[in-house]
């Protein structure tokens, strides 16, 4: 099991240099020195180039047939799961289901079909799935029960809490989807926001999908999805789904490689930078700051010129938060000696203070 785990760490640390390296490779490479609007139309290039766009339903692969590949559950390959939904088989009720039969499909009850997360009828124009285009995009696609789809319909994300349903007349995905959610809506925004370098004009303004405020250098970004982007940090599904999108699709959703590449674009609540050098690169050069020994074989990690408090967070290479610590003027240093060891066990280790954001990587020996 051991040998298992640490070769399942080298993997998903390979996997995300192989993220990083698909807005290197090719053409229309992205440079990561761009900050602000700049990023952004940067990042439109490059996912609009050498896309194929699957038809919405024919005899041959269509969005069907990706969803039941992008959305099959890690934990039964015999269904998938659902967005919004929460339960499974205990209360009665089918429309709140997580998980259906993958071949389920159709519009009955206890039926899945194909939820556009920013709806149709929202897109300037109507998004349209008679052809191969924008309303066939699968990164903006997702299984759904058929009738809580319906319930959803076209209304307009709001904030809520707890489990997805209406709320105030919009609606609440729920608390396991809400970064998804944002993460798709903010993909759309990229790739269709008309301004000539995208698909047929096509205008996908997060500002006509969500319930919120305009964020300073863009008023057609709201907070609503910049905080929500934080709250629920990127899933193994959303990891999955965008292997497999970019496959059969051709391009990938750059906010579920690294979730800070928002906070770069539209400032905001600092996002998890996955790849550990995003932030500190584009937009903390001031700090002067460091940490210390790396690789870590004492348990001790001290960090130098700290004549402020800092609040250092530890998250291991899932994503999940393994560490909060306070560092002061008085105690400069944090103990690991409860993280899992070895020689390829990389963590990221986020560092806030009034100076800003810093993100490391750090491998605990």
């Amino acid at each position: 099991m051991k040998q298992f785990y640490t070769l399942f760490l080298l993997f998903i640390t390979a996997f995300t240099f192989s993220q990083e390296a698909y807005y290197s490779n090719g053409v229309n490479n992205v440079d990561f020195n761009l900050t602000g609007i700049d990023l952004k139309n940067a990042l439109e290039i490059k996912i609009s180039n050498n896309t194929t766009a699957l038809p919405y339903s024919s005899s041959s692969f269509d969005t069907w047939d990706a969803l039941k590949l992008t959305d099959v559950n890690p934990a039964n390959s015999s269904q998938v799961l659902l967005i919004y939904g929460w339960e499974n088989g205990t209360d009665g009720s089918v429309t709140n289901d997580r998980e259906r039969g993958i071949n389920m499909t159709g519009g009955n009850v206890g039926d899945w079909n194909r939820e556009h997360v920013f709806p149709k009828s929202l897109a300037t124009p109507s998004l349209t799935t008679g052809s191969p285009g924008p309303g066939t995009d699968i990164h903006n696609l997702r299984p759904a029960d058929v009738q809580w789809n319906g319930t959803r319909g076209s209304l307009k994300f709001a904030d809520g809490t707890g489990n997805s349903g209406p709320i105030s007349g919009n609606w609440y995905p729920g608390d396991e989807w809400k970064g998804d959610v944002a993460r798709m809506v903010m993909y759309m925004y990229l790739r269709y926001d008309g301004n000539g370098s995208s698909v047929a004009e096509t205008q996908c303004f997060p500002n006509v999908v969500g319930v919120g405020n305009a964020v300073g250098n863009d008023a057609n970004m709201i907070d609503l999805f910049l905080q929500w982007n934080v709250d629920d940090p990127i899933s193994d599904v959303e990891r999955q789904r965008n292997a497999v999108s970019e496959t059969w699709q051709g391009n990938r959703n750059p906010f579920v490689d690294n979730p800070a590449l928002a906070t770069v674009i539209w400032g905001g609540p600092v996002a998890e930078d996955t790849w550990g050098n995003l932030l500190s690169t584009n937009q903390n050069a001031t700090i002067t700051y460091s940490m210390y020994p790396n690789p870590v074989k004492n348990n001790f990690v001290y960090f130098s010129s700290t004549t402020q408090d800092l609040d250092v967070i530890i998250y291991n290479v899932l994503g999940k938060q393994v560490l909060v610590e306070n560092i002061t003027p008085n105690k400069d240093f944090i103990n690991v000696s409860n993280l899992n060891k070895g020689i390829y066990l990389v963590y990221l280790v986020k560092i806030n203070s009034s100076q800003g954001v810093l993100t490391k990587k750090l491998i605990v020996q």
